[in-house]
């Protein structure tokens, strides 16, 4: 029998590790950690952990989209 983490992609968990949300957005536990030290991806903690709210996610990805946004290219 293999093991299946499909929690971690479960969309309807309203807070994840820091592991968790680094994995939805592809990057490292550190840069994550970076991102949330810094203020860039929402975090709050219970007691001594740190949660990530799941629409943080897609919060930090569209101001992502927004301030790198493509440049038009001269045809």
């Amino acid at each position: 029998m293999h093991t299946v983490h499909a929690d971690i992609d479960d969309p309807t968990l309203a807070l994840l590790t820091v592991e968790e949300a680094a994995r939805r957005l592809r990057i490292g536990r550190t840069l994550c950690f970076r991102l949330i030290r810094t203020g860039e991806l929402e975090s709050v903690p219970i007691g001594r952990l740190r949660r990530v709210p799941a629409a943080a996610i897609s919060e930090y990805v569209t101001r992502l989209r927004a301030t790198h946004k493509p440049t038009a290219i001269a045809v």
